[in-house]
């Protein structure tokens, strides 16, 4: 009953099903608007970090170790973009979920296992970058393409181990069956987690690596901090050719920790939202609402959306790489080979 005394129609996802979920039916006009901002965020995560993958794979100079890791967090955000936002936008705007409790298990793995490659993507990409900008006369020694592509397989392997082993298995629902069934109806595709398992989950997927990434970029800046003197005292001598081309790769070094330092910040921003009521709903017996949780993770999902605009605004080699993609050269021969920045 509402405030006028007229009785409301109850509406439901599955009217004819009974235990179905209720369903939140949104003006035509909140619809148009919700729907559009979600598919225009969906399209432009899918396309952004499709031009990645194909700026990286396509061109040779960009065959290096912390471009391998680059495309495979590309990879991850783009997979995130295709499977897992589409239904989420259906869901925030439907409050329905339409898609079946088989898939929905396969999307709950699929978002744990992409959030914990892309953490795991950042955390030996700032290794990566450790070595390069602290100790580079042994990096190329120590940071290999075979070294960076087995590095890539074990992320996969650990996340798909990882976020299916905990759906399939129903780890995070060990001592909360009972709560899990009373807000379990037919509709809806919920990740609820106990106390140890949101603690936990949000300790290795989030906090603790965050935490020590922080660290490692601190100490690259520090670093990048006594290069960029030495090398501003260097420019007031004679310089070889050689001495020039080292204080040029340098210098890129530096500016690849700082914007890949970026895409760092943005995760951290993007997904701590989640993290913490991931952390504090457990503790206040899953009060938060569905809505709430839902909204929460699709920001966090949006972290795939900003890393290809931070790509786009900070890297010269990938807006170069648009033009040559967006203009057709990349289908012609020997195009691979093209030089998007000096040597």
């Amino acid at each position: 009953m509402n405030v006028s005394g007229i009785p409301q129609t109850v509406h439901f996802c599955y009217p004819s099903v009974n235990n179905s979920c209720r369903k939140q039916v949104l003006p035509l006009q909140n619809h148009i608007v919700l729907y559009t901002v979600l598919w225009t965020t969906v399209a432009v995560t899918v396309f952004g970090n499709l031009l990645v993958i194909i700026s990286i794979a396509h061109f040779r100079q960009l065959h290096t170790p912390t471009n391998c890791l680059v495309l495979s967090l590309a990879v991850t955000d783009f997979l995130l973009g295709g499977i897992v936002m589409p239904p989420i936008s259906v869901q925030l705007v439907e409050t329905c979920w339409y898609l079946g409790d088989i898939y929905c298990k396969v999307y709950l793995g699929a978002v744990i296992m992409l959030c914990t490659a892309s953490v795991s993507h950042l955390s030996f990409i700032s290794i990566d970058r450790y070595f390069a900008v602290c100790h580079p006369l042994t990096y190329k020694t120590k940071i290999t393409v075979p070294v960076t592509l087995n590095l890539i397989l074990f992320c996969w392997t650990l996340s798909a181990v990882v976020g299916f082993g905990i759906i399939f298995l129903e780890l995070n629902l060990k001592g909360i069956e009972d709560v899990y069934q009373k807000v379990k109806c037919v509709g809806s595709c919920i990740l609820m987690q106990n106390e140890a398992s949101g603690l936990v989950s949000s300790l290795f997927s989030f906090y603790i690596p965050g935490f020590v990434m922080v660290c490692i970029y601190l100490k690259i800046f520090a670093v990048a901090r006594r290069q960029a003197r030495s090398i501003r005292d260097l420019g007031h001598q004679n310089q070889s050719a050689e001495e020039k081309k080292k204080l040029a790769s340098r210098k890129r070094e530096t500016k690849a920790a700082k914007t890949l330092a970026i895409v760092l910040g943005v995760f951290l921003i993007c997904w701590s939202p989640f993290f913490l009521c991931n952390v504090i709903n457990p503790l206040t017996n899953h009060n938060a609402p569905q809505f709430v949780i839902e909204t929460l993770a699709f920001i966090g999902y949006m972290n795939s959306t900003f890393n290809p605009l931070v790509y786009g605004f900070f890297y010269s080699w990938f807006r170069k790489a648009l033009k040559l993609i967006a203009n057709g050269k990349i289908f012609q021969n020997d195009s691979s080979r093209t030089k998007l920045f000096s040597d």
